[in-house]
């Protein structure tokens, strides 16, 4: 199963384990990190983004597979679409399915709002589902929200907006609570204290957990509660275009089934975009550990409909994505497996870094140690470095990563890779959108009751986010959306529906001299082969 060259180089990790595992790498200095970034990191490639020629972001770098889709064709021709045959009507409606659009749902709902789901999948088919290791907040009292603050402002390069960062951090320890008395089953220690541990770039143990399918869990337990309620979900329906009523303000949005191709039309009063993230445009050619229908959606209708996008030239990409074997390469191998004791191991059997800094520091280290440095353990298919999962049963005992990380177990387990006992091979892979729809602390876009949460937002995090605060901000903003977008919904009276801002953003193409052939929102990847 393994070539010559990974059973050598596992023998030099197995030989150097109990060594590895007493060993305390140094953590970098600010100058030394912002060298390796700017040398290493995705983000300062510079070949890799494209100067937008329209729009609220005119004259801004995006990566050029976004740039592609933002400055493409709309799937409809206005003048073939009758606005007046109003299929849906509602009072918010939700666009999207995962954790942001189902808390917003909730809320909404709790606020006597008539409330709308749809999706483009199935309920539930999201990144939120896709998450593993598990969600901030500072309810210890060797804690703090101010100190948790402090770690992910700084985590994110000081550029987060401190509003929203500030909401994230305070409400945090609520959000906590909402989803344990929901029925999230936490990881809680015998006497019901709830389990928790570090994350990279975290001063203090505030990730909660539901062993290492946190995500899944609070999906579940969010989708029950929707269907409970009978809050309506359209499924296999996806928003091709927003509506916007006479006077700009987000009305509805033209939707697409997904199997017959029919329109339709949903009319509301305000409207949550909760569509999560863009891992299946695979930038720079990476893996992702992105579900199927993460292709930006909400970015580009938004766009299209005039607002503004925040730090879209900056993404997240996981240190640890499976690389070995080829069947789960890019799937996401949680950061709880380095917080629990596994460190980052070259083909010579060496620690190069400090197991928990930030993900975009680490992932960085990982492609110098492969690239410049030439250690890195090249596969029949690619090349990663080891990630030495044995030693968390070195330093925890014997049951540990069954009892922690089951799900990890499993994964490598189908394929004769045992976790307790061997290493696995890890590289970089594409798997958080940092930047999205810039917002105000309400959540309303500079679009008029569009309403924005989840992974579809730009600055929460600023340029890079820690381990465990995207399932914090989907709570959080999905939950705050909901209830602001159904306050807003009460005062609303929507006027005559319009698509014009798709008619002028044609224009606005056309005059910038760029005519393509794509049609956007991408809605699905493409993994046919090309002759």
């Amino acid at each position: 199963m393994y070539t010559n060259e990974m059973v050598e180089s596992m023998k030099k990790v197995a030989a150097a384990r109990e060594a590895n595992a007493a060993l305390e790498p140094r953590r970098m200095t600010a100058e030394e990190k912002d060298t390796l970034l700017k040398t290493y990191h995705p983000d300062y490639k510079q070949g890799e983004f494209a100067e937008l020629a329209v729009g609220p972001n005119k004259g801004g770098k995006v990566p050029t597979e976004l740039a592609a889709l933002l400055q493409a064709n709309s799937r409809i021709d206005p003048a073939d679409v009758d606005l007046a045959q109003v299929d849906y009507d509602t009072d918010v409606l939700i666009i999207g399915g995962g954790g942001a659009g189902a808390s917003a749902a909730i809320e909404a709902d709790n606020a006597g709002a008539k409330v709308m789901i749809v999706t483009k999948l199935r309920m539930g088919d999201a990144n939120t589902m896709m998450a593993e290791g598990g969600i901030q907040a500072a309810d210890k009292e060797n804690d703090s929200p101010a100190i948790h603050y402090l770690d992910a402002f700084g985590g994110g390069h000081f550029a987060a907006k401190p509003e929203l960062l500030r909401t994230l951090v305070t409400e945090a320890p609520e959000a906590i609570q909402w989803l344990n008395d929901l029925g999230v089953e936490f990881d809680k220690a015998p006497d019901g204290t709830m389990v928790t541990t570090h994350g990279g770039g975290t001063s203090r143990k505030r990730m909660h957990a539901a062993k290492d399918y946190s995500g899944a869990e609070i999906m579940r337990t969010l989708r029950d509660e929707v269907l409970n309620r009978q809050i309506p979900v359209v499924d296999f329906t996806a928003a091709i275009e927003l509506i916007l009523d006479e006077n700009g303000r987000a009305a509805g949005a033209v939707l697409l089934n997904m199997e017959t191709h029919e329109i339709l039309i949903a009319r509301a009063k305000t409207v949550v975009m909760a569509t999560g993230g863009a891992g299946r445009l695979h930038y720079q050619g990476f893996p992702t550990s992105n579900h199927y229908g993460a292709t930006a959606d909400g970015l580009i209708l938004a766009y299209r409909a005039g607002a503004k996008l925040l730090y879209p030239d900056t993404l997240q990409y996981h240190p640890t994505g499976a690389a070995y074997p080829e069947q789960i390469f890019g799937a996401l191998v949680t950061e709880k497996v380095r917080s629990l004791g596994a460190k980052l191991i070259n083909v010579d059997g060496e620690a190069f870094m400090h197991p928990l800094e930030t993900r975009d520091v680490a992932a960085a280290s990982i492609i110098r140690e492969c690239s410049d440095h030439g250690k890195g353990v090249k596969t029949a298919d690619g090349i990663g470095v080891w990630l030495d999962t044995p030693m968390i049963e070195l330093k925890n005992g014997e049951g540990t990563i069954e009892k922690r990380i089951p799900a990890m177990m499993r994964m490598f387990g189908k394929y004769g890779i045992d976790i307790r006992k061997e290493p696995i091979l890890v590289y970089p892979t594409l798997h958080y959108q940092n930047g999205g729809i810039d917002i105000a602390k309400n959540c309303e876009s500079g679009v008029e009751n569009l309403f924005v949460a989840g992974e579809a937002v730009g600055g929460i995090h600023g340029r890079n986010r820690l381990m465990g605060n995207s399932l914090l901000d989907i709570i959080v903003f999905g939950r705050n959306a909901g209830k602001n977008a159904a306050a807003k919904a009460a005062d609303t009276s929507v006027g005559a529906l319009s698509l014009q801002h798709v008619t002028d953003f044609a224009k606005e193409l056309s005059a910038a001299g760029i005519h393509s052939d794509v049609v956007s929102p991408k809605l699905l990847p493409d993994y046919r082969r090309k002759k």
